[in-house]
């Protein structure tokens, strides 16, 4: 796959225990469903993402989500991002003034696009 071997440590649940813990072994067939978990630096999941095995996954969405919630970390909540968001585009600022009007700021910035 990856010439010179797999860059990262790779592990095998033998049994399902991990899978188990997060609701994705699936007991009749003996494997997990694959799935996707961001957990933050206090252990808290923050996301997920759980397919059946001939759906594909988009990584490029998975990072984009990481780089989501470390901003949104490092702002302390003080920014959100919309749904598309990337490094260096605009982000939102929560409160009661967004609430139903998240759709008025798409309106005007190109830059979530």
């Amino acid at each position: 796959m990856v010439e010179g071997g797999v860059p990262f440590p790779m592990l095998s649940d033998a049994g399902g225990k991990v899978g188990k813990v997060y609701g994705i072994y699936d007991e009749d067939a003996g494997v997990e469903t694959r799935g996707r978990f961001i957990i933050d630096p206090d252990g808290v999941i923050q996301g997920y993402e759980v397919l059946t095995p001939p759906v594909g996954r988009n990584v490029g969405e998975s990072i984009r989500q990481v780089q989501a919630f470390q901003l949104v970390r490092e702002s302390k909540g003080t920014q959100a991002t919309p749904s598309g968001w990337r490094p260096g585009k605009p982000t939102l600022t929560p409160g009661p003034d967004l609430v139903g009007n998240v759709w008025k700021v798409w309106k005007t910035e190109s830059a979530f696009d």
